[in-house]
């Protein structure tokens, strides 16, 4: 018996008692990450930080309000597009007023997500911060967790959803949107394999296209490449970039000689002259960006500028897991008959009703010759 005991006899008992009055104490959950770290999370989060605002996109499938989730956000409202942010802070004013974060287009900017102070800070996977800061964050109370809808989505889509539904409380959201994605790609992939696997027409994807004067963005190895590659066409651009993305000479691409040219865009682009499209942005005008976009040198000669085999897709579409709508339009474009009775259209439609709190509103995609119903929602 010690000291103690000795002099208070009934204290073990006391302490027993009290302790089996306290709330049991909040315990840490762990997290595999997109860069295979193990964190350790709070059971109970109320709040995070995204350095996208395309997270908010997948926020928005698997909880009703996703702005109530956020401590802070990257406010590069150009990759959400005005017209959406728009509709977003109509729907929840607090956007307006959310702490910023520095955009994983940026530096790293340790200071905003200490000042912000989420519960835990999500990060893209092509964010910069080292071991050494991420050791400071957590030392300061704020694990971080990386994602990725970008570089990887067809093996990193369903990891990144499942961690914002695990840090969010919203698990059983994330699987249903899951598995709706995952029954149309499935159908995708048995159509595709119907196919000889010589049958994979040349696809020159001009990223940005009309960004600048020269030419010419398009993607490499993973990110939008892959998805040409899922649905049975071959993307030049993979043959001589081993990044995500890169550029493209214009003789390169001329002697390519593709037979299908996909320009992606946005409504920011109206500022450089380049493809427009997407939210708040209409047919019309679209279609007059994207026959722009053709009569550009060395595009202009290609044979799918003059077999009318030319198509428009909004960047809103992509690196969020909306991509399984653009993944259906390409698919349409690349082989027309097999995908004659895919709808990504339809598809948009059942994900507006279905899951996202702000439903996608624009044009997401356009033909100089439409090959199935336009992205005009």
């Amino acid at each position: 018996m010690t000291a103690c005991t000795r002099r208070f006899p009934f204290l073990p008992a006391c302490l027993a008692i009290v302790m089996a009055l306290l709330p049991p104490m909040a315990q840490a959950a762990r997290i595999v990450d997109l860069r295979g770290r193990v964190v350790e999370v709070p059971e109970h989060i109320d709040s995070i930080s995204i350095d996208d605002s395309r997270d908010l996109i997948a926020l928005s499938l698997i909880t009703p309000n996703p702005v109530s989730l956020l401590a802070a956000w990257p406010r590069d409202i150009h990759r959400l597009g005005p017209y959406t942010y728009k509709r977003y802070l109509q729907r929840f004013p607090a956007l307006e007023t959310l702490p910023q974060v520095a955009s994983s287009a940026e530096n790293f900017d340790m200071e905003s997500i200490l000042a912000a102070a989420p519960d835990v800070a999500v990060l893209s996977l092509g964010s910069s911060p080292g071991e050494a800061r991420l050791a400071q964050l957590q030392a300061a109370g704020i694990p971080v967790v990386f994602i990725d809808f970008f570089n990887d989505p067809f093996a990193h889509q369903a990891r990144s959803l499942r961690i914002l539904g695990q840090l969010t409380g919203h698990e059983q959201q994330a699987e249903a949107f899951l598995d709706f994605r995952q029954q149309h790609l499935d159908r995708i992939r048995r159509k595709v394999s119907q196919r000889s696997s010589s049958d994979r027409p040349q696809v020159f994807l001009e990223a940005h296209a009309g960004i600048t004067r020269d030419c010419c963005y398009s993607p490499g190895k993973g990110s939008v490449g892959s998805y040409i590659e899922f649905v049975g066409g071959h993307n030049i651009g993979a043959d001589v970039l081993n990044s995500t993305t890169g550029k493209l000479n214009l003789e390169y691409i001329i002697t390519r000689d593709p037979g299908i040219y996909i320009a992606t865009g946005g409504p920011d682009m109206q500022k450089t002259g380049g493809m427009v499209l997407g939210g708040g942005i209409d047919a019309d005008t679209a279609r007059a960006s994207l026959q722009a976009m053709t009569q550009r040198r060395g595009i202009a000669q290609l044979s799918a500028v003059r077999t009318g085999n030319v198509h428009g897709l909004a960047h809103q579409l992509l690196n969020s897991p909306l991509d399984l709508v653009a993944i259906e339009a390409l698919a349409g474009w690349i082989h027309p008959t097999l995908f004659a009775e895919t709808d990504p259209g339809q598809t948009l439609e059942e994900i507006n009703r279905r899951f996202l709190a702000v439903p996608y509103r624009g044009t997401g995609w356009v033909s100089l010759t439409p090959l199935q119903p336009e992205g005009v929602r």
